[in-house]
């Protein structure tokens, strides 16, 4: 039986970014809890693969290859969504990542990447969708960052100044679509998804936190259940950390 604080039967789940690592843990939880679900990737072979994964669920599953830096590609991931499902209810903006470099050496083209991935991307699906919700039963948007963006974090500069503007997006929108929208950010800290694959031994145990250790990638379940959750109709505006406890601000 689901738990009825986290029972999320008929609603559409859309999650970028939802074919691997955070965002498949995402897709499989509110699919295990009666969520349809929309896994929107540029790849779409592992969309369609946890799509697959969905259906044997009992739910209904839609995969569609989408770049979530680019408006035309959101847009159209829009439009897909309306038509097979007629609403969003739940959109988990997740897409995102960047790689490496000093900072003296980041390209324009690099910097543009980066940050159309994370924010400017992001900020188009967000606001569309909310445009939607607000026009018809309202929704929950989570925004999912990082916590580069709350703490230092050298070589991927343009990486937390985006996320860092996705925070700052979080309670503008919550204060622009609200109350029929609620928006949130999740932010978390290290996990053991596929990038930590290239981390050295040590990094992958050990982490400067009060937990002391990187998160598994299905840690991060309860809390996108949490900020979905029906249950949670008083939190907007809010940021929630799962990062084991990193000394953030000292």
């Amino acid at each position: 039986m689901v738990d009825p604080l986290f029972d999320f039967t008929g609603k559409v789940v859309l999650v970028t970014g939802g074919s691997r690592g955070l965002g498949y843990q995402m897709v499989k939880a509110f699919a295990e809890r009666g969520a349809d679900c929309v896994i929107a990737s540029r790849n779409l072979d592992n969309c369609e693969a946890v799509a697959a994964e969905v259906r044997s669920l009992g739910r209904r599953a839609l995969a569609v290859e989408t770049h979530a830096g680019r408006w035309d590609s959101v847009d159209a991931l829009l439009e897909i969504v309306y038509a097979q499902f007629g609403r969003i209810d739940i959109l988990v903006n997740n897409a995102g990542m960047s790689p490496a470099a000093p900072s003296h050496e980041v390209t324009e083209a690099l910097f543009d990447s980066v940050v159309n991935l994370n924010f400017k991307g992001p900020f188009r699906l967000a606001s569309r969708a909310a445009k939607r919700m607000v026009d018809t039963d309202g929704g929950i948007i989570i925004n999912v960052t990082s916590s580069g963006s709350l703490m230092p974090l050298p070589m991927v500069v343009p990486y937390g100044a985006a996320k860092a503007a996705l925070n700052s997006m979080t309670r503008s929108l919550a204060a622009e679509y609200g109350p029929k929208v609620r928006v949130n950010t999740l932010s978390p800290g290290p996990f053991l998804t596929d990038i930590a694959k290239t981390w050295d031994d040590e990094n992958r145990e050990r982490v400067n936190s009060a937990l002391g250790r990187p998160g598994n990638p299905e840690e991060i379940v309860s809390a996108a259940l949490c900020l979905a959750s029906p249950s949670s109709t008083f939190i907007s505006g809010a940021l929630l950390r799962v990062d084991g406890g990193l000394p953030i601000g000292q």
